[in-house]
């Protein structure tokens, strides 16, 4: 049986190195809810990375966290892109929320084209963020938006089911939203251990609202001369295998949403 050597002795001796804890860099994404940024390790969200938000029901105040968010990207100039989401933006209510919603952009593409698009956004590098709701995600389809996350240095969120988060995932920050009571539990962020406690996230007032997304939505012709508010892309896999989604291609159909939202109404 070999000596016993007290650890002390060794750290003076400096023949074991102790490692120091070091502090992530504080986050330029802060997600506009004081009592979540203190509990994250840089302040506030991943930068160039993807979050995934895990959710019991549509409805249950996802889009309430983000709003703040978004409000502020948007009127920075940025853009931000909705890929495949299951209900359409209600656009009044975005912007009450404080969202230039000029700036937003609606991808439509089946559950398979969505991951692709998804994808392309977050590489291309010439959006701020991209809001995805993946169907049958596997943890190489995360880890792919994940790495397109950190190309393109853009913010990724992914909205998935409570379920998923049994699961192992490469986002950078997960957090399951609860209803009753309602509040955020932290599963894991990147840079430091998750908090233990969960953190209240009270309804503080309307949320804006949402049209249920048909099966199909007309695509009401422009009138000439007109600038959409925001632009409705339908996007296709097999179209491209290889090209870029870039928002200022004018090679697919453009409608404005609050026309989609008409007609949803109908």
């Amino acid at each position: 049986m070999g000596q016993v050597v007290a650890l002390d002795a060794l750290f003076n001796d400096r023949r074991i190195w102790r490692g120091q804890a070091v502090a992530a860099p504080p986050s330029a994404q802060p997600s506009g809810h004081a009592a979540l940024d203190a509990a994250l390790p840089s302040g506030g969200w991943p930068e160039a990375a993807l979050t995934e938000l895990l959710l019991p029901a549509d409805g249950i105040g996802e889009l309430r966290l983000l709003l703040p968010t978004l409000a502020r990207l948007t009127r920075a100039g940025q853009d931000i892109v909705l890929v495949a989401p299951p209900y359409l933006p209600y656009p009044a209510g975005w912007r009450q929320a404080g969202v230039d919603f000029g700036r937003v952009h609606l991808v439509d593409a089946s559950p398979r084209d969505a991951l692709w698009a998804t994808e392309q956004c977050l590489r291309g590098g010439c959006v701020a963020a991209v809001l995805a709701w993946p169907q049958k995600a596997d943890d190489r389809a995360l880890r792919r938006l994940q790495v397109a996350a950190e190309t393109g240095q853009t913010l990724g969120f992914a909205f998935r089911d409570q379920r998923e988060a049994c699961n192992p995932s490469p986002a950078a920050l997960r957090i399951a939203i609860e209803g009753a009571p309602a509040q955020l539990r932290v599963l894991k962020c990147r840079g430091g251990l998750a908090p233990a406690q969960p953190i209240a996230f009270p309804h503080p007032g309307p949320i804006p609202r949402s049209l249920p997304r048909p099966h199909h939505v007309p695509h009401p012709r422009l009138p000439a001369g007109s600038t959409p508010a925001a632009v409705s892309v339908s996007v296709s896999q097999s179209q491209s295998q290889s090209a870029s989604v870039s928002m200022a291609s004018a090679s697919m159909s453009a409608v404005p949403m609050s026309a989609l939202a008409t007609s949803a109404l109908q």
